[in-house]
């Protein structure tokens, strides 16, 4: 599993072939250190946390001030997702606060790559990169062999809730053809409009990491919804 050496060493190991990370955005804040529990202990992966600026994406939501706090309760891999301009800035505050995998966007006004990924494995985190739907695999092809993590947007990002788009399982195929042939590891995660349908149809084009928000927090039975989306 390409995905397994990415978990922090303190975790359990997954029996699935298949990962699901929960993502924090669509959980009750109030109670989030009771959240955080309940998908632990039906056996998420990884908590995915989406950190969106304002500016690269319409939204706005929180900062490493709220990684901090979900890393002194979690006991799962933190995921952490900047959707924000500029990110060199801020890589060293997110990977401190206790991220363990830290994202950065390939189309980011201000990103600089390959300084970006390499100054994450610097500071100790696993290194991912992530292309919006409108944009082709070409844009991340040349960095591949500087990753440990690729998250496919099947969905523009910016707000939950929003409609799978089938095309980016082309982005996935041409992922997973382009790690076999170049004999690498990094792997293959997707977030964006993740259900029971949308999971199976990603699952067969080689996603290793489903992220779902509202597919699992607004559901009645966490456990029965990681469950149906790990397939």
């Amino acid at each position: 599993m390409s995905w397994s050496r990415l978990v922090r060493t303190e975790q359990a190991p997954s029996p699935h072939a298949i990962a699901v990370a929960p993502s924090l955005l669509a959980c009750d804040f109030s109670r989030l250190a009771e959240e955080v529990a309940a998908v632990e202990a039906e056996g998420a992966e990884f908590l995915h946390l989406d950190v969106m600026d304002g500016h690269f994406v319409p939204n706005l939501t929180f900062g490493p001030l709220l990684v901090e706090a979900v890393a002194r309760s979690a006991k799962t891999t933190l995921d952490t997702h900047l959707m924000i301009q500029s990110p060199g800035r801020y890589l060293e505050a997110f990977c401190d606060a206790g991220s363990h995998i830290v994202i950065i966007h390939v189309e980011a006004d201000g990103v600089k790559l390959p300084d970006d990924l390499r100054a994450i494995r610097a500071r100790g985190c696993h290194a991912g990169l992530s292309l919006n739907p409108d944009k082709s695999f070409d844009a991340v092809a040349p960095w591949l062999d500087e990753i440990d993590l690729l998250l496919v947007m099947s969905v523009f990002p910016g707000f939950g809730g929003q409609s799978f788009m089938e095309k980016t399982l082309t982005t996935v195929e041409r992922a997973r053809e382009a790690r076999a042939q170049r004999g690498l590891d990094f792997a293959i995660e997707i977030d964006g409009g993740i259900n029971t349908q949308t999971a199976a149809r990603a699952r067969e084009a080689g996603v290793e990491i489903l992220v779902a928000g509202t597919a699992i927090f607004r559901q009645p039975d966490y456990g029965a919804a990681i469950r149906a989306i790990r397939g």
